[in-house]
């Protein structure tokens, strides 16, 4: 398949990473010319990576393409875009809906929305499309699998979940801090906090375990990881978290 990218930034540069460093042969990708150091940087290092003239160069050279650019450079960068019936469109701009996306462009194509996180580069995340459409599933697919909605109310769900990966980041900032607030070398806080959360990450590749019966099995009765649970992260604490989630979501929709 010839794979089109318009918008090289995080998520995109990561989509090519993980597409050319697959078993097998890589397919031709297609980049615009947004993002042109980027751009170039995988164009060198894949042969099978190209960077076009301009955006309707892209669509006019992939049969898929991938928008990425951010939602407020959308129209500037899709302005007067052709994009024909056989061609499919995949949306991973965060709050741009379907609808909305095909007011900036020309054509009956199938429309997909998703959600690649930046692990697709290792062929570890899953990603969130909707609708389903054979094709799309499959590239995800190879990237860690594809995980297929029915409507945007649904999709913009995970969409919100996906805004509280730095507040998990800074969470463990915070551990750090505190260590090194008692005396411990702030560098040493910081790898014993790496490597006691990979092994949790490590532990929820175990699907065959809840993440429920993950916690219980991580905590014992009246021992340490129990008290911080019920004292900190509390009902109230808890509460407040569903309450920005909510917040975000509304924005969302």
């Amino acid at each position: 398949m010839r794979i089109g990218v318009i918008g090289v930034g995080e998520i995109g540069r990561a989509l090519v990473e993980g597409l050319c460093n697959g078993v097998g042969d890589p397919p031709e990708v297609f980049l615009s010319p947004r993002g042109a150091r980027t751009g170039a940087e995988l164009a060198e290092r894949f042969e099978s990576v190209q960077v076009c003239a301009d955006n309707q160069d892209v669509v006019d050279r992939s049969e898929l393409v991938i928008i990425a650019v951010r939602r407020g450079d959308r129209q500037e960068a899709l302005g007067g875009l052709r994009v024909g019936d056989d061609k499919i469109v995949v949306n991973v701009m965060a709050g741009v809906r379907n609808d909305d996306l095909r007011q900036s462009l020309t054509g009956g194509f199938p429309l997909v929305r998703a959600i690649p996180l930046p692990a697709v580069r290792e062929r570890r995340a899953v990603t969130v499309t909707c609708p389903a459409h054979p094709v799309v599933d499959a590239l995800f697919g190879q990237l860690g699998g594809a995980l297929p909605v029915t409507d945007e109310e649904t999709f913009d769900v995970f969409s919100a979940l996906t805004g509280t990966l730095t507040a998990h980041l800074s969470y463990l900032v915070t551990l750090t801090e505190w260590a090194a607030r008692n005396g411990v070398p702030a560098g040493d806080a910081e790898h014993y906090v790496r490597g006691l959360f990979q092994n949790v990450g490590r532990a929820l590749g175990d699907e065959s375990r809840s993440l429920q019966q993950l916690a219980s099995d991580h905590e014992t009765p009246k021992g340490n990881n129990e008290r911080i649970r019920t004292t900190w992260f509390n009902e109230a604490n808890a509460h407040e978290l569903g309450k920005a989630l909510d917040g975000l979501l509304a924005d969302l929709r």
